[in-house]
């Protein structure tokens, strides 16, 4: 009897479960990120969107705690782009990075309530609210939820300040465009156009726009590529889900 009884109990171990095992949708699955301080541990992080200043004014949906996500192959060509300001006396400090589909989502409900705009005179003075969804400040779909984009700039370790590029993370309008002022292409520093001029636009000085440039040419030389209308904003060029939009939040993983 007894030996009937540990061939029965051996074989349960062996049987294999009948339970049914939790299957994640693409979009659920967080198993390819990392934590980006576990391979960039110089990064300075100021996530935006789990605190209250930015142009929402609240925290974002999704920000469960202050931390930046990205895909394994993002976060190891950003290693390389800490490397190469760090040799030139900057550290990297990230405002975002993946972005959970449930935060773009918050920003569309904010976009359309016309009553919220607490944050105004600091983020978009110059526009009325609903045209940042109409020009696509704000979009239903963001680069960042397929979870290979990040924003950030420069830390001077010299000055231990920021790095000034002449216009705050965010700020939505033509001084936040990488051309604004200059060809980032060539290099060169041309001053406001007659049209900008005329709009009443006030312009970044030569050493704002080659401070932008330090960063931007940093993060074109290690796989990334730029947005034309924000300085702070990049995207991995070989970027491993083009076509996923990723709905868990952000937390420690």
């Amino acid at each position: 009897m007894k030996k009937s009884f540990l061939l029965f109990a051996l074989a349960l171990v062996l049987m294999p479960s009948c339970q049914k095992q939790e299957t994640l949708l693409p979009e659920e699955d967080s198993s390819t990120f990392v934590n980006i301080t576990d391979v960039v541990p110089d990064v300075i992080l100021e996530i935006r969107y789990y605190g209250t200043y930015n142009f929402v004014g609240a925290r974002i949906d999704g920000y469960m705690q202050p931390v930046a996500l990205l895909t394994g192959e993002a976060a190891d060509s950003l290693k390389a782009v800490s490397d190469d300001v760090m040799a030139q006396g900057f550290r990297l400090k990230i405002y975002d990075a993946y972005r959970p589909q449930m935060g773009v989502d918050h920003f569309v409900r904010w976009s359309q309530s016309a009553a919220d705009t607490c944050m105004k005179r600091y983020f978009y003075p110059m526009l009325d609210k609903p045209v940042l969804f109409e020009q696509d400040y704000i979009m239903a779909k963001s680069g960042h939820t397929r979870g290979s984009t990040v924003d950030l700039t420069l830390f001077d370790m010299n000055t231990e300040k920021e790095l000034d590029m002449g216009g705050t993370f965010d700020w939505f309008g033509e001084e936040s465009h990488p051309d604004f002022c200059g060809n980032p292409e060539t290099g060169e520093y041309l001053g406001l156009t007659a049209e900008q001029t005329a709009k009443g636009l006030r312009p970044i000085t030569e050493q704002q726009f080659r401070n932008r440039l330090i960063l931007r040419e940093a993060m074109l030389r290690h796989g990334f590529k730029a947005l034309d209308s924000e300085w702070w904003h990049f995207t991995l060029r070989n970027e491993p889900f083009p076509e996923t939009y990723f709905v868990f939040p952000v937390e420690q993983l």
